[in-house]
């Protein structure tokens, strides 16, 4: 009797643990949402916001490393980016398992099948039969790699393997190789490094330092440099060539061989160190544990009714996901200064981020919000500038304004703690006042001083146009602090600035039915309809510029257009910081209405740009949030999904994932400002557990496919009549409840959000 009970209870026990881990939410996130099409995310094992990202590379030519099937794999390198545009960057470091003769270094195969999860990797060769599965700590990665039975184990290790390798010298936003080492230091150990420069930022050369550790001795091996094989010789040194090791641990013994590959920016011996604090033991299981147990504890602040589906689910957890692995944390790996303060890379970009991402890392894990700002402002202080884009321990590419300054005003704003604002201040007065001389693509504001002797950039300036937007919402972000700071007339003279998009802005320009636009202007204050392009002093060719052209035609440097990446049409939308006002300027209300109609009914609008993200949300300055309710739903609908297209433009280090997940909340922020816009979830019920102890509670009362508009709103059981909802009012923690109708109402439509 006493055997039977022992044995129902651990039936129990067993069920409860299943029923648990089920219910794990880091199960419903899928690494591989958006890893076809445009949306390049990193597909391998990843810690939060950790340094060491291992996956395949599909041969040089992937930004984020992978490419789907029959694409074949050269090997599997230690870092990587997710979701970025542009140039490649890292892939250092590749170990390649075969079986067979040492004598050539290219061990291309192709993969038979493959199996990716959040924190690990599996696949098998068709060629060999060889498995090689991958999970990772913060510092260093863990392989298991099972050889088929009486097959020699074999393994190449390549320092001098590299993204973005380009057969033009010095090509723009190709990765250049500089140095490689190796050396095997014993039977279980081989150590050295890589030395790249370039890639998307052009930056300055990086070293990824190694240590490799094996749970089999080393039976024989050789090495390589340039080309040629040396037997038995132990190590190469650096000479500027490429470097490699071919290793074989013999037929004997298990078939299964395990590698621990310690990372570090500062040395070898750290490399070794990051593997025996993170990495002590054999055990590939713990290791993946504890990577599960560390996005567990970070994804379950958000908590969704049980009845949400697992689409969404897989949507909103993977959104998640992706928005907290970049920026990378590396304190404590810093190569060019020593201190004890925060150190993160691997800024993509921050024209990007700090719309919707860095916003969503506030709101869930502001601790770490902290630590990417001060880590922005330790930048500041050591390099001259905060970044924009960063990445190789370089500042690199400024796609329009100083950006981090929206970033900073936003945890201004939002009251977060530890972060010294008067220091923040001059680092954004830096950005303002002084011009970061021949650096305008590394940093800085290019064309300041034009922008502050004529209050825009004129046409002759890269990016002049996107640039005198932007500059006029970052001056905003500084005039936010310095009020909350106390400096009156700093206040007023950037308040003042806040206004330069409307030097820009051709009252009198018709296209498509709408009137007034941002338009090229010239430095004598001359509108240009026909821009002239490239240098020549005799032939002056022109093509014709409208709210609608896309970039530039081909023949003109992508770079140096008016409006990157977008058209005038997007960013004729984006004042995020004086939407009254550009409603005033459109002609009103109904003008406006009409002009938003036009933009989203006639395809205008390019749900990958960033510029638009917030634009479907403009309906809330007119009383018709439920028009921007509307928009949102049919976006998500016709562009996001749980495939592997999932997202419809580069991810950029989440900064579509975090527009998906904030809207599935109901929210979505207006970055560097405390409130968010409220629109009808797509979820019933959404509960943040917040840091401060607290929890908020969004529930959408009756809501279905049919019942999608908001009739009433009650916060705390206070009728609530506001379209939009201040930070504030979320960390104090409550319940927002919203309940839900078939027809638009009268909700939200009086007390419109804040002016400036």
């Amino acid at each position: 009797m006493r055997i039977y009970t022992k044995v129902i209870l651990f039936l129990g026990i067993s069920s409860f643990f299943t029923i648990s881990a089920q219910n794990q939410v880091h199960n419903y996130v899928d690494p591989m949402i958006g890893s076809e099409g445009v949306g390049r995310v990193f597909i391998g094992p990843s810690c939060p916001y950790g340094m060491v990202k291992p996956s395949p590379d599909c041969t040089v030519n992937s930004n984020s490393g992978w490419l789907p099937l029959p694409k074949e794999v050269t090997g599997f390198s230690q870092i990587h980016v997710s979701g970025t545009g542009g140039g490649p960057k890292y892939g250092n470091i590749q170990i390649m398992p075969f079986s067979g003769a040492l004598d050539k270094l290219d061990q291309t195969s192709f993969r038979a099948e493959e199996n990716v999860k959040l924190g690990y990797y599996e696949t098998v060769f068709k060629e060999n039969q060889i498995k090689t599965e991958i999970t990772t700590s913060d510092r260093a990665s863990f392989y298991r790699i099972t050889y088929p039975k009486n097959a020699s184990k074999d393994l190449k290790i390549d320092p001098g393997f590299f993204l973005g390798e380009s057969p033009e010298p010095e090509g723009r936003e190709a990765q250049q190789f500089v140095g490689s080492q190796i050396e095997i230091v014993s039977d279980h150990e081989v150590r050295g490094y890589s030395r790249i420069r370039g890639g998307w930022n052009n930056g300055r050369a990086y070293t990824v330092y190694f240590w490799a550790t094996f749970d089999q001795p080393i039976a024989k091996y050789v090495t390589w440099k340039d080309g040629k094989f040396y037997a038995n010789q132990s190590s190469q040194f650096d000479s500027g060539k490429k470097t490699a090791a071919l290793l074989s641990f013999g037929k004997e013994g298990k078939q299964e061989l395990n590698v621990k590959i310690g990372i570090s920016f500062l040395s070898e011996l750290k490399a070794k160190n990051n593997i025996e604090v993170e990495i002590p033991n054999w055990d590939f299981s713990t290791v993946l544990s504890n990577l599960e147990n560390k996005w567990e504890q970070l994804l379950s602040r958000v908590k969704l009714s049980p009845d949400t589906s697992d689409e969404y689910k897989k949507m909103f957890y993977t959104g998640l996901y992706h928005t907290m692995i970049m920026p990378v944390d590396r304190t404590g790996e810093n190569p060019l200064w020593t201190n004890d303060e925060p150190y993160y890379d691997d800024f993509y970009c921050i024209w990007d981020t700090f719309r919707s991402s860095s916003p969503l890392i506030t709101l869930l894990d502001p601790k770490r919000e902290v630590e990417i700002v001060n880590a922005m402002l330790n930048i500041y202080k050591r390099d001259g500038y905060m970044p924009e884009g960063r990445s190789g321990n370089d500042n690199g590419r400024t796609q329009g304004g100083s950006n981090a300054e929206t970033v900073v005003a936003d945890a201004f704003v939002k009251n977060l703690k530890g972060i010294d604002y008067e220091v923040a201040l001059k680092a954004m007065l830096k950005d303002a006042t002084v011009p970061p001389g021949g650096n305008e693509e590394k940093e800085g504001r290019g064309g300041l001083m034009e922008y502050l002797r004529l209050g825009y950039v004129p046409y002759n300036v890269p990016r002049a146009g996107n640039m005198t937007i932007d500059f006029s919402y970052n001056d905003y972000n500084i005039a936010t602090v310095a009020k909350g700071l106390g400096y009156t007339d700093l206040y007023n003279q950037y308040m003042k600035q806040a206004d330069s998009w409307q030097n820009l802005w051709r009252s009198d320009y018709e296209n498509n039915g709408a009137k007034g636009f941002i338009m090229p202007k010239d430095a004598a204050g001359n509108w240009l309809d026909d821009i002239v392009f490239g240098e020549s002093k005799i032939q002056k060719p022109t093509f014709k510029y409208t709210p609608v052209i896309i970039e530039s035609p081909w023949y003109v440097c992508h770079w140096c257009v008016f409006f990157y990446e977008a058209t005038s049409w997007e960013y004729s939308f984006s004042i995020p910081h004086d939407v009254p006002e550009l409603i005033r300027k459109s002609g009103g209300d109904d003008a406006f209405k009409k002009r938003l109609d036009i933009f989203f009914d006639s395809k205008l609008y390019n749900v990958a740009n960033e510029p638009s993200f917030l634009t479907p949300c403009l309906y809330h300055w007119i009383g018709k949030p439920y028009l921007s309710s509307d928009r949102v739903h049919d976006i998500i609908k016709d562009n996001f999904n749980a495939s592997h297209t999932g997202i419809p433009g580069n991810d950029d280090s989440g900064a579509m994932s975090s527009w998906l997940a904030f809207h599935m909340m109901g929210l979505y922020p207006n970055a560097g400002q405390p409130y968010y816009l409220l629109n009808a979830p797509l979820i019933k019920e959404t509960t943040i557990q917040l840091e401060n102890g607290k929890s908020f509670k969004i529930t959408a009362k009756n809501s279905s496919d049919k019942n999608k508009y908001i009739k009433a709103a009650f916060l705390n059981g206070k009728p609530y009549n506001k379209a939009w909802i201040l930070h504030d009012d979320i960390m104090n923690g409550g319940e927002l409840i919203f309940e839900m109708d078939s027809k638009p109402s009268a909700w939200g439509t009086t007390i419109l959000p804040p002016k400036k």
